[in-house]
């Protein structure tokens, strides 16, 4: 560690130990990720749960995570949705999010898919992309609202602008089928070069079997 990493630290941790909420968040943040020290999951969690009960909505969407994947403190659900329902309550478009997919699952919280709706939305409403994405996978599938594909397009496309990949592949989905191929192609390129490596995969094998040439080609040149 560089003298001046360490500085910065001391620096950090002297704001946290100060009560200073956005340097305790910070300070969980370098601890989560091994930023300038070894990752301590553990450390991480303590200044997260210092923060969020603080009333730091970030801090609060954070636990959430570490209750949820089990990082510095042993999996529990239930305590994962109390957190995540604490940031949006706060008003965090990431606590929404994060409680909506647990609405919609029931993953440690009684399933309830019209709540679900109504967090993704309120979350999409605040420019959350990964929640505009589910926003239109509710208009097209017809979950707890009326089945609507121009609703659904239009949050895909709002997902795809906003640098979503699975909305640019949900996007590029319904445009092939009403034969807007280039278009099409455009927004599954962007998906190809942005998106996970397991969700790539996939997307190159749907590709692969494509009744459309434009489509496979993809697969071919990316």
């Amino acid at each position: 560690m560089s003298e001046a990493v360490a500085a910065d630290l001391r620096q950090l941790r002297e704001a946290a130990l100060a009560g200073q909420r956005e340097a305790q968040l910070l300070l969980a943040q370098a601890w989560m990720e091994g930023r300038g020290m070894q990752p301590d999951p553990d450390e991480a969690f303590h200044w997260y749960s210092v923060a969020a009960n603080l009333g730091e909505p970030m801090a609060m969407n954070m636990l959430g995570r570490c209750h949820e994947l089990g990082q510095g403190t042993r999996i529990d659900m239930t305590l994962a949705a109390v957190w995540y329902r604490k940031a949006a309550d706060a008003g965090l478009d990431w606590g929404m999010y994060n409680l909506a997919h647990l609405l919609a699952s029931g993953n440690g919280i009684a399933q309830d898919r019209a709540a679900a709706y109504r967090w993704y939305l309120r979350a999409a409403e605040l420019g959350h992309a990964r929640a505009m994405n589910f926003v239109g996978r509710f208009h097209e599938n017809g979950w707890e609202v009326q089945r609507d594909p121009a609703q659904a397009m239009a949050w895909y496309r709002r997902a795809a602008r906003a640098g979503d990949f699975r909305g640019q592949a949900n996007l590029a989905s319904m445009l092939a089928d009403l034969g807007q191929l280039e278009e099409a192609a455009r927004w599954l390129q962007s998906a190809l070069d942005t998106g996970t490596p397991s969700f790539v995969a996939r997307l190159r094998k749907a590709l692969a079997e494509s009744p459309h040439d434009r489509l496979r080609d993809l697969v071919d040149v990316s």
